[in-house]
């Protein structure tokens, strides 16, 4: 901006959290908020019980209804009091089967209203439950990773949403001792093993044993169980208590006041197998008496249009997505009125997570606002994981850009611990898990000797001089490598960096070069911008879209750009190549969420990358910048 220049206006927020206390002990740095963190409810049914008793007729969910057609239509909505309605009887029908703890309920369900009730009936009697990832049931081929969900749980109640569509995957992978509830629509035979419909569980009449459930179930129960995305080995199940998931909804609370200021509105897609949308999300909208409508689209381009529509006719007061959501809805909003009308009327406050939000959307966003509105609307992040909750660190003023994450949230305590060239960031808190089902040997890999949960992630500040402005992500711990020179490679921040000079067309880059001299980009394309750039039919292959000669110049021009800009070997992208195959659900290379696994996609592509650097690799492009700007 230049010095003339106005400041940007930005739609009032207030931000939690804005001063932070630093210690240095031990050889280490340890950061907390100065604002201490205050009471929070024992149990998250607690807020459940609260909001039916002072709102009972609000909408707590939604979702649309389905036509005899497969599309969807009206919205069929549930009150606070039906939802502990339903809740009451799901309990009773729970402790009738005899689930526990050692013997818990999962659920094979996308998001639904049916999968919510359910939850919520657990929660209400103390029986843990987990979402399972609808993809180990429906894409996986092998059920592997399924079948380790189960192996580890021992599940007394499988819930399914359509035993037609999860048939084949109950089959191969639940064991008969298993009771099925099976949603009353699509039923068909079990091979093995006992089923019962959940309109039965439904007219369950709830007793006093409901009451006593609830009333010995405690802050440290545990509320549920959320596997991890299995990024080096096979999937951990994080257990979740009460007091983790309330005192996390707390520091939520404080750190975003504007979930206070009235009850948040959120239309929503996020799975809830993972913790930013089963745990953040669904968890704020019952903490603070909110109103969930469920999205049935996705950042996909065969889902997309869902959300798009229902963002057209609901209109959030706080909007969470990940990177690739925010980025379809830039796009649309060039030329879509009704959508940039409706999401910008009430919107405080968006919020991106799950990957790097290239700044060209970012900036996008701000523009559609202030010519739709006149002035932007503040875009935060943070950093957290499952482990934490998820919530952890987040932003303290509206000046954030790319990669800033924030400062801690009240009642944990960040250390800042060094690691080769990289600070990893640590955590303790309320908030964080007490360990892994199941799993002594994960648990005594998390931990260090204080006490602190080793994230992995690497952080560095901000502004060293105003350690208030807090930190930024610096990448993975483990996916950093050397170069065979001695240099070391920071794989985060080399990926964000080509997202943004190669937006829209990059969905996510894999880095390669560990032991070599030179650094090369793998790059999983957005379809539907390189199909739409190559100009070729729709009946063209990805592979023959990606050796059009329109996405060929795009990329050879930002590899261009990443060359001319770098500081050295370790930064510069040498080579670069398309990659026509999506990454693999089965191999790990990808969570249904759309993160991308870096090592899993390395080790499974492990040829393909020695030819990458070979030379003996189709269409690998190499930079044509300047001799200077390559002599750098």
């Amino acid at each position: 901006m230049s010095p003339t220049a106005a400041a940007p206006k930005y739609r009032a927020l207030k931000f939690g959290v804005t001063r932070v206390a630093v210690r240095e002990a031990n050889g280490h740095t340890y950061i907390s908020a100065k604002q201490a963190l205050e009471p929070f409810a024992d149990r998250l049914t607690d807020r459940l019980l609260h909001w039916a008793e002072h709102a009972p007729d609000r909408t707590f969910i939604a979702r649309r209804r389905v036509n005899a057609d497969g599309t969807r239509g009206a919205w069929r909505y549930v009150s606070y009091r039906e939802a502990l309605h339903s809740a009451r009887s799901i309990g009773q029908a729970l402790l009738d089967s005899g689930a526990s703890v050692e013997r818990p309920l999962a659920i094979l369900s996308e998001n639904s209203i049916e999968h919510a009730l359910l939850s919520l009936g657990a929660l209400l009697v103390g029986v843990p439950y987990c979402p399972v990832s609808p993809a180990y049931s429906l894409v996986s081929q092998d059920y592997d990773k399924l079948k380790h969900v189960v192996n580890t749980l021992t599940p007394g109640v499988v819930f399914a949403s359509e035993l037609a569509r999860y048939g084949n995957a109950i089959d191969a992978a639940i064991p008969a001792d298993a009771l099925v509830v099976i949603d009353a629509q699509g039923e068909r035979s079990r091979k093995l093993g006992t089923t019962v419909t959940l309109d039965a569980w439904l007219a369950t009449k709830p007793t006093a044993a409901v009451d006593a459930a609830m009333q010995a179930t405690r802050p440290d129960s545990i509320a549920k169980f959320l596997f991890t995305s299995g990024s080096t080995k096979l999937p951990k199940a994080v257990i979740n208590t009460h007091r983790m998931w309330c005192s996390n909804q707390q520091q939520m609370r404080q750190s975003m006041p504007v979930l206070t200021d009235a009850p948040p509105v959120l239309v929503d897609w996020l799975p809830w197998n993972h913790t930013f949308g089963g745990n953040h999300n669904f968890g704020l909208t019952v903490y603070n008496g909110g109103t969930l409508y469920i999205d049935d689209g996705k950042p996909t381009p065969a889902l997309m249009t869902e959300t798009l529509r229902n963002l057209r006719e609901i209109a959030p007061t706080v909007y969470f997505n990940v990177p690739a959501g925010f980025e379809a809805i830039a796009s649309a909003m060039q030329h879509d009125d009704a959508l940039r009308r409706n999401l910008l009327s009430r919107v405080q406050m968006f919020f991106y997570a799950g990957a790097a939000l290239p700044q060209p959307v970012w900036d996008s966003l701000f523009t559609h606002a202030e010519k739709e509105v006149g002035e932007r609307i503040v875009m935060t992040t943070g950093l957290g994981m499952t482990e934490s909750g998820p919530f952890a660190i987040f932003v303290s003023s509206h000046d954030v850009k790319a990669g800033d994450l924030g400062v801690p949230t009240p009642g944990m305590e960040l250390k800042l611990v060094a690691s080769g060239d990289k600070t990893e960031v640590r955590y303790k808190g309320p908030n964080i898990t007490p360990g892994y089902w199941r799993n002594e040997e994960a648990i005594r890999e998390a931990f260090d000797d204080e006490g602190f949960f080793c994230t992995g992630d690497a952080i560095n500040w901000i502004d060293r001089h105003d350690v208030h402005k807090g930190l930024r992500f610096d990448g993975r711990i483990a996916e950093d490598f050397k170069l065979s020179t001695g240099s070391f490679v920071s794989v985060g921040p080399l990926r964000a960096r080509i997202a943004g000079v190669g937006a829209p067309c990059v969905q996510d880059a894999v880095i390669t070069g560990l032991n070599l001299r030179e650094v090369g980009a793998m790059i999983f394309p957005l379809v539907p911008a390189v199909r739409k750039l190559s100009g070729l039919p729709d009946s063209a292959t990805l592979a023959e879209v990606l050796a059009s000669a329109p996405v060929l110049a795009h990329f050879q021009t930002a590899l261009n750009q990443l060359a001319e800009t770098s500081t050295g070997s370790a930064s510069r992208i040498a080579r670069l190549c398309l990659l026509a195959d999506p990454p693999s659900l089965d191999h790990g290379e990808i969570t249904d969420k759309g993160s991308i696994n870096q090592r899993a996609v390395l080790a499974h592509r492990a040829a393909m990358v020695d030819a990458f650097h070979g030379d003996q690799l189709e269409n690998t492009l190499k930079p044509q910048a300047s001799a200077s700007a390559l002599q750098n």
